[in-house]
Parts: C-alpha cells; structure tokens; sequence
C-alpha cells in the first residue's frame, strides 16, 4: 500500500491513527501548498484533488480520512480504536459523526475563507463575508460537545477512539490559524491537554508545521 500524505489535518489524522496502532506504510508527500494535489499525475489517483489518500497494492485507491482509517481497522482491529462489537462501532461513529458535522466542517470552511483565502480562491469557491458566521457556529458547537461529553477521559468516556483523534486534530488546527477553542470550557479543555500528551499527538504533526503557522 501506498500512502499519499501532506500537511494538512486531514492527513494529520490518518498518521496519529497509524501511531496509536504501530502501523507503518509506505508514503509520498504531496505539496497542497503548491497545488500539487489539484494537478496530474495525483489527479489519476483521486480526481478530488484531496488528501490523505491511500493506493492499495490492487491499484484501487481510497480516499477521505475516515474512510481509510475504517479500512485499517478491518485489517488490523488490534489495537481497537473505533469498537469490539457492533454497539461500540456505532458509538464511536456517533460521537465521530457529531465532531465531523457540527464542528471541523465549519472550522475548514471558515479557514478556507478567511485566512486561507489567498491559497483557496482559485482553487475552489469561497465566500469571504461567510468567514465570520462559520466561525461563530464552530465555537458555538464546540460548547455544544463540551455540555454533551462529561468529564470522561475520553469522548466514549471509557476508551481512546478515532473520534478523539479526529477531534484533537481539528482543534489544533484551528488554534493554528485563528479558531482557537475557549479554554475556559471545562470538559474539552482537559481532554484536549489530555489527549496532547499522547506521543501520537506530536509524533502526528508535519516537520513542516511550524513554517507555514499550520498545524497539520
């Protein structure tokens, strides 16, 4: 298997994945900064000209985070970071559905609109006076999930799953380019510091990360 991998979150996500499981994979670095996604030869391979994106050995090609992670955890469950049986599954999908659609959607769109503009306008379209909004939203749902989450060590309070991972990941990159999460909640706030410490959460992020003021 191959996988094609970039700084950004999205990928970002599918590394601490892979750290939290000791799995090791080919990669390929692909320039998103330099609009390499968005041009041929990786427009063969995904034709959304999006990121991570894992090749397998057949030559299929699978794209969007979640579901190459779901596809590595069918072949190797051990350690099991979305469920056991089929209610924890369904569980830790809930909880990644919630952080998916009421928060880094918004935290993503806002980027692209706002600081992020100049690298997205002739990419895809953006709506700058909708920056402000999105921005709002994703603050107001991040309270939203602090309310819900309790003062468990984890969004499944009993186990460390993909949905932690996804959410932490999105958070730090938001801290990065101007959303940053109130830290004055008391459920998230902890379990983000919680979650930071784990050697996945910095072994995870981009040699690159610090020079452009992205973390991903």
């Amino acid at each position: 298997m191959l996988l094609f991998d970039a700084l950004s979150p999205g990928p970002r996500t599918v590394r601490m994945y892979l750290l939290e499981k000791n799995l090791v994979l080919q990669t390929r670095e692909i320039d998103v900064f330099a609009g390499e996604n968005r041009q041929h030869p990786f427009l063969g391979y995904n034709p959304a000209g999006q990121l991570p994106t894992l090749k397998l050995d057949s030559g299929i090609c699978i794209s969007e985070s979640v579901a190459i992670v779901e596809y590595l955890e069918e072949l190797q469950p051990d350690p099991v970071l979305i469920g056991s049986t089929p209610e924890e599954r369904a569980i830790t999908r809930q909880w990644l559905r919630r952080v998916e659609f009421n928060i880094t959607e918004f935290i993503h769109n806002a980027y692209h609109y706002a600081e992020g503009i100049d690298r997205f306008k002739t990419r895809i379209p953006v709506a700058a006076e909708a920056a402000s909004g999105l921005k709002a939203v994703a603050q107001d749902r991040i309270a939203w999930l602090d309310s819900m989450m309790g003062n468990g060590a984890f969004l499944v309070p009993d186990r460390f799953t993909v949905a932690d991972i996804w959410l932490y990941v999105w958070l730090d990159f938001g801290t990065s380019v101007g959303q940053p999460f109130d830290r004055t909640l008391p459920n998230i706030t902890p379990w983000f510091d919680r979650i930071a410490a784990r050697p996945s959460a910095t072994g995870s992020l981009h040699p690159k990360s610090q020079g452009v003021g992205v973390r991903g």
